[in-house]
């Protein structure tokens, strides 16, 4: 029973960190998607959700780097088109909900000040990003299978055994006297 309780603990640990790291990222993504908006929205004549969705572009570029390289760094690799296909589209399930929820509120319901406009933007990428959350790391980076993960570890090590230069026994043995 013991095992079983440490094991969900473990489990429970990996999930905080990937959530953790998942919101790091995030935030990130949320001040330039919410930079954008603001810079674009009170620079240009753009309309209120066109502004919105060029800056979800913009962090949904600016997401997946820090989702690759960051937060799922260790997830499968093998298939990156496969991976950046999946990324997309449900990036875009993401903006349509997050723009859809400001659309709602501009056009439906006239609240379009800016103070209104940030509220509801930032309402639509809550409400997006829980759904993002789960198809990211459902979907697109996924876990390597174990044994699939000690196969790359142990051929990793083999190459990096077979590319060490060879230490003489002499030179060996003078290390380990000294």
């Amino acid at each position: 029973m013991s095992g079983r309780g440490g094991g969900l603990r473990q489990q429970l640990r990996q999930l905080m960190r990937e959530v953790a790291k998942f919101g790091a990222v995030g935030g990130a993504g949320l001040l330039v998607n919410l930079g954008v908006f603001n810079l674009v929205r009170h620079t240009t004549e753009i309309p209120v959700v066109r502004a919105s969705i060029l800056a979800t572009v913009v962090a949904i570029a600016f997401n997946y780097v820090g989702f690759r390289y960051f937060t799922y760094r260790d997830r499968d690799k093998s298939g990156r088109t496969r991976e950046l296909t999946l990324f997309l589209l449900f990036s875009v399930v993401g903006l349509v909900i997050e723009n859809g929820i400001l659309y709602a509120a501009t056009y439906g319901f006239g609240w379009d000040s800016r103070l209104q406009s940030n509220v509801f933007k930032f309402l639509g990428i809550g409400i997006a990003t829980l759904f993002r959350f789960w198809s990211y790391r459902t979907w697109v980076f996924r876990a390597l299978p174990a044994r699939e993960a000690v196969q790359t570890a142990e051929s990793f090590l083999e190459n990096a055994e077979s590319e060490a230069p060879e230490i003489r026994p002499q030179a060996r043995r003078d290390r380990v006297g000294r």
